[in-house]
């Protein structure tokens, strides 16, 4: 034995020399390595400090359950992680690494006075502390706790990695290539379905690697799985998610493990829809309660096996086991047989299996039945232990500088419990294991509870004959929590464990609770005196272990985090000078100028070119659904507040969407193109919320209702002709539409060809003009603008953008939702009651609009206003007062939802959200600005046009 490397033991043999550094000191390890491995080959067993006491810790576990070695690794410029743990980081040739949570340095932190002070710092004491005196909080309480808080440090450079993702489909999905896993994908193999295997460690195997006997199979099954077409084996890949209906989430690491990873991608996102999940993710070792049970060197038994048959490590020179289960007698007699001095296995139980006890003495093993350990000596490295008889008789110390704990196993239910599985508590396992599925999932192997380990005790706490009060006995190591947390917890008043966690925030660490829930549950269900069962069990949520932000985002980064969207008219308005602004993701044109022009003339321009000639518009943007189906306008009958079932096909409605707070949340103009199909339109912002509101309710509300959407906005460019020569402008460009009054009045669709492209062709209006919005297959959205602009260069055709729509829309006072609404105007405030069907016996929000503070009086409702000084612009979202004279702090009534100056009507136009306001027509309000206040009249928010006498032109 060199050091605590092992020659001929573990998997790696003669494995190249890899060099690193941690905390700046430089050391070697071996290809093929963790750095918890190549740390422990080399001695150290400090690998970081706890999050409230700051006291040493030493590894716990060998794998996704550690909860103390969180490490810091960095790349080179901007390649910063934090809270890494070192069971998970694979060695590679000049890694740098350094603990976290320490200052100045990892041996001495000044940090550990907490420790010193624990006191003072029971569990919950942050609720109860910091209140006194309040104007400390700012200045001393708040700016300290921000300093402590946290483990490692964020990152403050920007990330240069790329990262990938996909979709896959399968039939069969694995996670965990352990034994049974491994089995699985061989099973589900060979009936040629295709099948996904993932684990997240470098090499497949699980449970197998730590068993030489095992490693004959194992090297076998992974031949014959790697050579089948129809399996794909994921290595280095974690499951941290199961969504519905078979989604999983998963992260597969590409490159971490490579000293120079050159441009290629850090991770990718694999998001996998199967039509069958089995779960293989095995089990979790439980650790042991007791006095010191975190000093450095105190680590469970399994992890003890794994690093010295997976790597060839011996934890220590000589080794004490303490264990309460037969599978830690397993673990010390596989580490004696390699050489390592096992000096004393402590059993609480009085009595094993026989064969245990004589192994233990064919391999010269002293075995203390019915003993436990009370103490563990040392502070940054365990020397010696101390333990007695249950009843606290016999009493002694035993020298050694490792500590294995054998507290039973705990299934790894997690992503069961994500896919909403149920549980059932076991007694045999002292853990819950999986019952109902609530998918098409199974659990095989350890982690459904069908494979064994032997029998054990299930034990919250070890006896001891101390003071529980003034030792720490610790059950969630990353947050300190100890056993007297829990029975203070419980002494306070917490009954459900949901309430002990929050309280002692146990469980609520980086890992989860993956080796602490158990235990507390134990504790608390002994403090209560009621069964586990009653106490109930904690909500496993996504991510299984902590994720990289840049592997959810993917490749939504820099320019690609909120692409720029682009219509295919949008080159010709670029060609054309327009100036452009951002409207929920899209690039739109605000106006075009000419040589000359302020925005404010450019607009006034397009306005009147629109009202006395022809404007054309790029409406793309515009959101668009499909809605199909023979239950299409019982569908739509059920979410918009007007009537849907008797409008014939060939006709176009205004719909207006409602919240089931009875507020509107979106609104725009759709047509019935047949019996069973609808061309919705949305706003431009709304499309995706209102696309993802139908599907809601339509999986969840009416599941029976026999339809399909489908997102259609970039399927569709949509061409707006607007003004009183219009119908001359594409007179000649249309075949198969009767172009006239009579045959296609206001408010119709019909289809046919323009320019020898199908057409859906609305007449619709957003300006009280004459109006067509022409809708043709996007890829020919740019050849039927170039036809339409030539043919109407006879007829004075403009161009107008955002700016111009808004004025013309407001001139006509139709409504932008999210700009004359704010989340709290019904229909009623709106003044659209007429868009409320009366004799509906449901839609949307329809309750909600009898609700006695929607129809009390006093609401702010949407109402016109008209300066005194006709030239005055009021700026929109100005408050508006009733007396201006009234001391300060005033009474605002209401605010400028909209406010433009308009070419046509020769003055300034606004409308406002008042209180009462439609009481108010004719009144005389007041907006106070800085240096003056302005004097409106409150009026009709109808500008022009109240008869609607333009719409044919």
């Amino acid at each position: 034995m060199t050091s605590h490397r092992i020659a001929d033991a573990g998997r790696l043999g003669s494995a190249t020399t890899v060099n690193f550094t941690f905390d700046g000191k430089p050391y070697q390890g071996k290809a093929g390595d963790s750095l918890a491995s190549a740390l422990l080959a080399n001695g150290v067993v400090l690998f970081g400090r706890s999050f409230k006491y700051h006291r040493p810790r030493g590894l716990l576990g060998a794998g996704a359950e550690e909860p103390n070695a969180l490490i810091s690794v960095t790349r080179g410029a901007g390649r910063f992680t934090p809270n890494l743990r070192a069971t998970a980081i694979e060695l590679y040739e000049g890694l740098t690494a350094r603990s976290q949570n320490r200052w100045p340095s990892l041996a001495t932190d000044f940090g550990s006075i907490n420790d010193r002070l624990g006191r003072f710092f029971p569990a919950g004491f942050y609720n109860k502390t910091f209140m006194w005196p309040r104007s400390f909080w700012d200045k001393l309480y708040e700016p300290a706790i921000r300093r402590m808080a946290g483990l490692g440090d964020a990152p403050v450079d920007p990330d240069p990695d790329v990262y990938d993702a996909c979709y896959a489909h399968c039939d069969v999905l694995i996670v965990g290539a352990g034994p049974a896993g491994i089995d699985a994908a061989l099973a589900a193999s060979a009936s040629n379905r295709k099948v996904f295997l993932l684990d997240e460690q470098d090499e497949m195997g699980g449970g197998a690697l730590a068993d030489q006997a095992l490693w004959p199979w194992l090297a076998e099954s992974l031949k014959d799985l790697a050579t089948l077409p129809n399996v794909t084996m994921l290595n280095r890949t974690t499951a941290f998610g199961y969504y519905h209906d078979n989604f999983i989430g998963a992260v597969e690491r590409l490159t971490e493990h490579l000293p120079d990873p050159g441009h290629a991608p850090r991770e990718k996102l694999w998001r996998i829809r199967a039509d069958e999940v089995v779960l293989a993710q095995g089990a979790i070792e439980r650790p042991l309660v007791f006095a010191g049970n975190d000093v450095p060197g105190v680590m469970l038994a399994s992890a003890a096996r794994t690093y010295l048959h997976r790597f060839g490590v011996a934890v220590g020179h000589n080794v004490a086991l303490m264990t309460v289960h037969d599978s830690g007698w397993r673990d010390v007699f596989a580490m004696a047989r390699a050489g390592v001095k096992v000096t004393a296995i402590i059993e609480l139980r009085e009595s094993v299996d026989a064969a245990l006890l004589v192994e233990a003495g064919e391999l010269g093993i002293a075995a203390e039945l019915g003993s436990a350990v009370i103490g563990v000596a040392g502070r940054q490295a365990v020397n010696g232990i101390e333990i007695a008889r249950a009843d606290g008789s016999q009493r002694r110390k035993l020298a050694c500088d490792a500590v294995l704990m054998a507290g039973g196993w705990t299934p790894s239910v997690h992503l069961w419990s994500h896919s909403l599985g149920k549980l059932a508590w076991s007694e045999d396992w002292g853990a819950y294991l999986p019952d109902v599925p609530n998918e098409n999932v199974r659990c095989v192997g350890a982690c459904s509870g069908t494979w064994s380990f032997g029998s054990g005790l299930n034990i919250g706490q070890l006896p001891t004959q101390k003071n529980p009060g003034k030792i720490k006995a610790f059950v969630d190591f990353q947050n300190d929590v100890t056993a007297k947390d829990i029975a203070l917890a419980v002494r306070e008043g917490m009954k459900s464990v949901e309430h002990i966690k929050r309280y002692t925030t146990n469980g609520m660490a980086t890992d989860q609770g993956k080796t602490s829930n158990l235990n507390a549950l134990q504790l608390a269900s002994a403090a209560l005196d009621r069964p586990v069962q009653a106490i109930g069990l904690t909500t496993f949520r996504p991510p299984y272990t902590p994720q990289t932000f840049g592997a959810l985002a993917g490749h939504a980064k820099d320019a690609l985090f909120q692409a720029v969207r682009k219509s295919p008219i949008d080159p010709w308005a670029e060609a054309e000078g327009a100036v452009f602004e951002l409207v929920a993701q899209w690039r739109r044109a605000r106006y075009f100028p000419k040589a000359g022009e302020d925005m404010d003339t450019a607009v006034a321009r397009e306005c009147l070119a629109v009202r006395s000639a022809v404007g054309i518009f790029d409406a793309s943007t515009l959101g668009k659904i499909e809605v199909v189906g023979p239950d299409a306008a019982e569908f739509l009958n059920r979410m918009y507040t007007n009537p849907w079932k008797q409008l014939e096909p060939g006709r176009c409605r205004y719909g207006l969407l409602l919240r089931e707070d009875g507020f509107i949340t979106d609104d725009g103009v759709s047509a019935r193109i047949a019996p069973d199909r609808f061309h919705l339109t949305t706003t431009t912002g709304g499309a995706a919320r209102v696309l993802n509101m139908m599907e809601d309710y339509l999986q969840t509300e009416w599941p029976d209702l026999n339809v399909w959407l489908t997102s259609t906005t970039e399927q569709w460019a949509v061409i707006a002709l607007q003004g009183p020569k219009a119908r001359d402008v594409i007179a000649s460009l249309v075949s198969g539409i009767d172009l006239s009054g009579e045959a296609f009045p206001h408010m119709a669709v019909r289809e046919g060809t323009i320019c020898g492209v199908p057409t859906r062709l609305f007449r619709v209006s957003f300006t009280g003009e004459l109006g067509f919005e022409i809708n043709v297959p996007a890829a020919f959205g740019r050849h039927v603008w170039d036809a339409v602009w030539a043919a109407g260069q006879a007829h004075g055709i403009t161009p107008y953008g955002t700016e111009a729509m808004h004025v013309l829309r407001a001139e006509k006072g139709f409504i932008i939702v999210g700009q004359d609404t704010d989340g709290t105007v019904t229909p009623y405030d709106a003044g659209l009651d007429w868009a409320v069907g009366k004799k509906k016996p449901d839609f949307v929000g329809r309750r909600s609009l009898a609700r006695p503070d929607i129809v009390a009086s006093g609401r702010k409702q949407l109402v016109g206003l008209l300066t005194d000084d006709a030239n005055e612009v009021l700026v929109e979202g100005a408050q508006i007062v009733a007396d201006p004279n009234q001391p300060i702090p005033m009474k605002m009534i209401g605010h400028v939802t909209s406010s433009y100056h308009s070419a046509t009507l020769g003055r300034s136009i606004a409308m406002a959200l008042i209180q009462g306001g439609f009481e108010k027509m004719g009144e005389t309000l007041h907006v106070p600005m800085p240096g003056k206040t302005i004097t409106a009249k409150v009026v009709k928010p109808m500008f022009y046009d109240a008869e609607g006498s333009r719409l044919n032109g």
